[in-house]
């Protein structure tokens, strides 16, 4: 299943499980509008790929209580230090991702809840300033029958949020009940423990800052509110953090953004990338400048039969040659150069275990941008463009991978791929110049909004692991200059979609 999802203002994160398969393919194809002018000539190929483009791969297990188990038999002495490391290091990273993919739709649907709420507060007291007793009732009266529906998605939404706030607390309670006793473990158990009490905290404060005053969530915000003063509590009964580090935010902040990297170091596989087509670009060079130098050497020869004297003429014709030389050398090497490397990968990525420093991975990977007339039937399909769209310009990564589980740590033949895409490139290719909208207010009043300028980017997903059929999906963003408004998956078909009509 592949997640799009917007990582802080600029950046797109699309995240992958790699199943047991060992080839997995994924293109990405980003539709950005014509208008912004975004060329090869603007943002070459290479500076995009290299600057915008990051990938990270860890390991990635559905049983989700391998760790603990590797960490008991760790603490009974029947693994090693290194192990019982990695064991817990892999525990705390699932729990971190889990916990972030399923907090921030929470945190979303809450905010609207709060939204509807100050909304409807807000028309209850412009109806009693203005007296209309009686249309408020009858308003009530006909209102009774659609507010069902919203109160049964107010109900789910306690419900999901009382889940997930047990589930929590229960898998730091799991973790904290197989506390070592022996003090090279215990110092790597507390700077988990230490980063994860923080993270949940941090977590549930954002998800209370959200919730609605009303009645209903007073239950479930005076728990929140008990569990983050029991994390702070915690984390000061055990002497985590220093007194200095606790009363500043961003000393706070800044340390435990270093025991995240700690934790995802056993983690994530390391990687060596490697540009492909070096020799061949070396070997068209020298091809195009003995084909040019050929060329050469016959005017020169031509030019001595014609002029035998050493004449002015004779100088301004070799001089003309030579400068015929220098632009035909470069523009047929420029063209050789491409076709030779057309449709074929430019870069070659390998993945090595952190702790063995052997390769259990290789990845090609292709970047270019192109035509949409060049693109195939089956992503022409899913796009879905409009006459409105011809002027988009495609840009397109490819990566094909070839996995070994076989030399995977144990108990982890999976792998979970983050591919981070930069956008702000792009979004300095927008216009910060902001418009005004007009519309009515209550009475003659006509009311003036600020409202910026945004772009609808489409990013088309194609994925196929080994044999299976391919994955298809389209996803819709709204962004600004400044920030990333909205991702919303708009189509999905392939294994674990179901065929749906596109909205759009």
């Amino acid at each position: 299943m592949i997640q799009v999802e917007r990582q802080d203002s600029l950046h797109l994160k699309v995240s992958r499980v790699l199943q047991e398969e060992t080839s997995h393919r994924l293109d990405l194809f980003l539709f950005v509008p014509g208008e912004l002018g975004l060329t090869g000539q603007v943002i070459p190929e290479e500076d995009f790929y290299h600057g915008s483009i990051h990938v990270k791969r860890t390991y990635f297990s559905d049983r989700y209580r391998l760790p603990l188990v590797l960490s008991r038999l760790a603490e009974r002495g029947k693994l090693d230090a290194e192990h019982y490391r990695l064991s817990l290091s892999l525990y705390a990273y699932q729990y971190v991702v889990a916990m972030e993919s399923a907090i921030q739709p929470l945190i979303d649907d809450v905010r609207r809840a709060r939204k509807n709420e100050k909304v409807e507060k807000a028309e209850r007291e412009r109806e009693e300033e203005q007296g209309r007793e009686d249309d408020s009732t009858a308003s009530e009266q006909g209102d009774q029958p659609q507010k069902a529906p919203e109160n049964e998605q107010l109900a789910e939404l306690e419900k999901r949020l009382a889940e997930h706030v047990d589930l929590a607390v229960s898998i730091l309670s799991r973790l904290r009940r197989q506390e070592p006793s022996d003090e090279s473990l215990h110092r790597y158990f507390a700077t988990i423990d230490n980063y994860l009490s923080w993270f949940t905290e941090q977590r549930l404060l954002a998800l209370l800052a959200g919730l609605p005053r009303g009645a209903r969530f007073r239950p479930i915000r005076a728990r929140l509110v008990d569990i983050c003063r029991a994390e702070d509590a915690y984390r000061r009964e055990r002497e985590y953090n220093s007194a200095r580090v606790t009363r500043d935010p961003t000393r706070m902040s800044n340390k435990m953004r270093l025991l995240r990297r700690l934790i995802e170091h056993p983690v994530t596989l390391k990687q060596k990338n490697q540009e492909l087509g070096n020799a061949e670009q070396k070997a068209v060079k020298a091809l195009a400048t003995a084909v040019v130098m050929i060329f050469v050497s016959l005017g020169l020869l031509e030019i001595r039969t014609v002029l035998a004297d050493l004449t002015a003429l004779f100088v301004l014709a070799m001089a003309g040659i030579y400068a015929l030389r220098e632009v035909f050398k470069d523009d047929l090497r420029n063209t050789l150069w491409r076709l030779l490397r057309r449709g074929r990968p430019k870069w070659r990525r390998q993945y090595l275990d952190p702790t063995r420093d052997q390769v259990v991975g290789r990845q090609l990977e292709w970047f270019d941008y192109k035509r949409f007339s060049r693109l195939d039937d089956e992503i022409k399909r899913v796009r879905k463009r409009s006459v409105a769209q011809r002027e988009e310009v495609v840009v397109h990564y490819r990566s094909s991978s070839r996995m070994s589980p076989t030399r995977f740590l144990s108990g982890y033949d999976h792998t979970r791929e983050s591919l981070t895409l930069d956008l702000s490139p792009i979004a300095r290719l927008m216009d910060k110049s902001s418009r005004r909208v007009y519309r009515l207010g209550e009475g003659d009043q006509v009311v003036r909004e600020e409202v910026e300028k945004r772009h609808l980017l489409n990013l088309v997903i194609r994925e196929t692991q080994g044999s299976a059929p391919a994955t298809l999906e389209r996803w819709k963003i709204v962004m600004s200059r400044s920030r990333i408004v909205d991702v919303e998956r708009v189509h999905g078909e392939g294994p674990g979609h179901e065929e749906a009509p596109d909205p759009s």
